[in-house]
């Protein structure tokens, strides 16, 4: 089955849920592309009888082609933005709810159509990794069949575009607290494993002391996704993911940000760039990643003590450093 098909089958089918979710309009998209096409052919058939030198005919389409960059990009561009959005918050609001403890997690389970079920919650996972995957798959060839169609690397570009934007949804930090909640269910509930089956090959590799997560999707997709901090060259610890993707140990991003842990980082001023990528204004939606930080727990707990006991030495002294000058600036010292 072709995956134009087989994408707007499941689409389908997520659209008959009781909460649908938006999807890429790959069908119209290929429209789209398909009149750019008609078009062309038409524009070369006029020009071959006006024309006897051929080498004078372009075979492809203008640098700007008022079909295509006035309709596809736009169109793909809001769908895109739609998906991510809609996958962040879907995300969010479901690991927040296994997460939640005391009256605020009876109130969720409460509230919430789960109602406690713990399968129907790792389901709703492995749905939303399966609506992540197949919406990247779908962008990364109606991408792929824009370049073909019209000889270019525009389509290319256009993704590095959507890239910097942060509308890359395997790029997305949700679906990395995802892969380290399927990792833990399916460790900490081995009787669950089948039904938490997210997708094969999904694991925690460590390769000479260095940690990463490293994930085979559909459609040969592969995920590796690397747990070292730029800034201090070790496991991550207290990880957390700025809006670009990139994950820092949370007292380093601090750093990196100029403000201490008391202010947090979304007191970090806008100009403040990323160590890795250097864009700015990615502090501020920075997305604290607990369930890979309980995994990375688990996993090194060695390391993990030793960082615990040397970091909350530095967390007490930065404390105490804050309100000693809140303490002078309040009485003018």
């Amino acid at each position: 089955m072709k995956f134009c098909k087989k994408y707007e089958e499941y689409m389908q089918e997520q659209n008959q849920k009781e909460l649908p979710l938006p999807g890429v309009g790959f069908k119209k998209l290929k429209k789209i592309l398909k009149k750019c096409r008609r078009d062309l052919h038409s524009h070369d058939d006029h020009e071959m009888l006006n024309l006897h030198d051929t080498h004078q005919i372009s075979a492809n389409c203008p640098h700007l082609c008022p079909v295509c960059d006035g309709t596809f990009f736009p169109s793909l561009l809001n769908e895109m933005s739609a998906v991510v959005g809609s996958f962040n918050e879907r995300a969010q609001k479901l690991l927040e709810l296994h997460l939640a403890s005391g009256f605020r997690k009876c109130f969720m389970w409460f509230t919430d159509k789960l109602h406690g079920n713990h399968v129907a919650l790792i389901q709703e996972c492995k749905d939303l990794v399966m609506y992540a995957i197949f919406n990247a798959v779908a962008m990364r060839k109606i991408l792929k069949k824009y370049d073909k169609i019209h000889y270019s690397k525009q389509g290319q570009a256009f993704k590095s575009q959507a890239q910097s934007m942060h509308l890359e949804i395997l790029q997305s930090p949700w679906l990395c607290e995802l892969m380290a909640f399927h990792i833990n269910m399916r460790e900490t509930k081995p009787q669950q494993r089948t039904a938490s089956a997210l997708f094969d090959g999904c694991s925690l590799v460590i390769n000479e002391g260095k940690p990463s997560l490293h994930c085979e999707l559909f459609d040969s997709i592969k995920l590796d996704i690397d747990l070292t901090c730029s800034v201090c060259l070790d496991i991550v610890f207290d990880p957390v993911a700025l809006t670009c993707g990139h994950i820092y140990c949370y007292m380093c991003a601090c750093k990196a940000a100029s403000v201490t842990i008391v202010d947090g980082l979304k007191a970090a001023n806008r100009k403040e760039k990323c160590p890795l990528c250097r864009n700015a204004g990615l502090y501020e939606g920075a997305v604290h990643l607990d369930e890979l930080n309980i995994l990375l727990s688990r996993s090194c707990p060695e390391y993990w003590e030793e960082r615990l006991q040397a970091e909350r030495v530095e967390r007490i002294q930065q404390a105490k450093e804050h309100w000693e000058s809140q303490c002078r600036a309040f009485m003018g010292v």
